[in-house]
């Protein structure tokens, strides 16, 4: 029965490739791709069993981190629905402040000391960000969430439902044609 229902996997994988695109595109213009990683390891597939199809997304670990936000050690402020928080003992050790030393080599940008006005080192600037960044946390960014709720409406509150009676009479005028 799952090879006859056409139109509904045009529909499943019209909603897959949706998704996928506007995170890809929430991403760029949000300023979130500066290594193209999570941009990158955005994938989906529609997977198909005897009497279902189930569409499923994967990205990088950090990923849901960026798109729900992560509440801060001190203040929930940024992210207070977020289910993620800072020194809550669950993450990985140093994953932090490795990502946030690779990101300021990227941008390439330095703070300057207060005192003599010399540009800090990169570990320096890094280290700075990366203690404000688990005190207060990280702002959620709605990447991936926006567009499946956007592309849920769209597709499958109304195409999919089309689509289905659209195989069901295919299927119907199908199988009469057999019986004559």
């Amino acid at each position: 029965m799952a090879q006859e229902l056409k139109e509904v996997q045009a529909v499943l994988k019209r909603f897959k490739d949706y998704v996928i695109q506007q995170s890809r595109s929430n991403l760029s213009k949000g300023g979130k791709n500066v290594s193209k990683e999570l941009y990158n390891s955005l994938k989906g597939e529609v997977l198909t069993e005897d009497n279902y199809s189930i569409v499923g997304f994967s990205m990088a670990e950090y990923g849901q981190f960026q798109d729900q936000g992560v509440r801060g050690k001190s203040s929930s402020a940024k992210a207070p629905k977020s289910p993620f928080r800072f020194g809550s003992g669950t993450g990985k050790k140093g994953g932090l402040t490795k990502s946030i030393l690779k990101w300021v080599q990227a941008k390439g940008f330095q703070f300057r000391d207060k005192k003599s006005g010399k540009f800090m080192s990169y570990q320096q600037t890094g280290y700075l960000i990366t203690r404000s960044i688990f005190h207060k946390g990280i702002k959620p960014s709605l990447f991936f969430t926006k567009p499946f709720e956007a592309g849920y409406k769209k597709y499958i509150d109304t195409d999919l439902m089309k689509a289905f009676g659209q195989d069901v009479e295919t299927m119907v005028d199908y199988n009469l044609k057999d019986i004559k």
